[in-house]
């Protein structure tokens, strides 16, 4: 039962990478459903925090959800303005914002409590994972910590989520290989390539509604 459900869970994580680069609201209903059956699957293995972070996932997904829906209304009423500079990916009343991808500013602000939290969390987390016995405490918990912020920011479309899914991926690359996970290696190498494509669709298509 559980293998079937490990190969559910990655069929439908590179559906929902396929469906984040594209920007498409349903990958917040596939990343629901990867998530669950990711829960169930840690939850199995007595692998506790990344379970929790999993529920955190289905969480965010509710809100991503309904912003995006909120921000794909002002694309298709003909707001924004280009999001990279280029005026040729502005949105205009012929195209209604059709194939765009919808961005929101990030603020300084939002930088810098997102860079505390982060810190604060990370530490804690090792913490609590040195106390279990993980064997890369700091790494894993980074890893877990970055993975979420990068969520709850791409729930906002901020385009620099991707720049954190690059950097995350490239750990989790280092942290599987280190296991003689070399499956898991691959699949995190092809996330990363992955995450570089995003930036270059992101930026080319990228209008801004906020």
């Amino acid at each position: 039962m559980e293998q079937y459900i490990e190969i559910f869970t990655l069929v439908t994580g590179l559906v929902y990478l396929a469906l984040e680069i594209s920007q498409k609201n349903a990958m917040w209903i596939v990343g629901t459903v990867t998530s669950a059956a990711a829960v169930y699957m840690f939850a199995a293995n007595g692998l506790y925090a990344s379970m929790a972070l999993n529920i955190y996932y289905c969480g965010i997904s509710v809100l991503g959800y309904i912003r995006w829906q909120m921000d794909r209304k002002v694309l298709l009423a003909g707001g924004g303005d280009s999001g990279t500079g280029q005026g040729e990916d502005a949105a205009s009343p012929e195209d209604n914002g059709s194939g765009k991808i919808h961005l929101n500013r990030l603020s300084t602000g939002t930088v810098l409590w997102s860079a505390l939290v982060t810190m604060v969390s990370t530490v804690l987390l090792a913490w609590v994972l040195r106390k279990t016995g993980d064997g890369m405490p700091l790494l894993d918990a980074s890893i877990a910590i970055l993975n979420a912020v990068a969520t709850y920011w791409l729930s906002k479309s901020y385009f620099q989520q991707w720049y954190i899914l690059i950097f995350v991926n490239i750990l989790s690359v280092f942290l599987c290989f280190s296991q003689d996970l070399y499956w898991m290696t691959a699949q995190y190498a092809f996330y990363t390539v992955s995450s570089v494509f995003g930036v270059i669709y992101w930026r080319r298509r990228g209008v801004y509604v906020a």
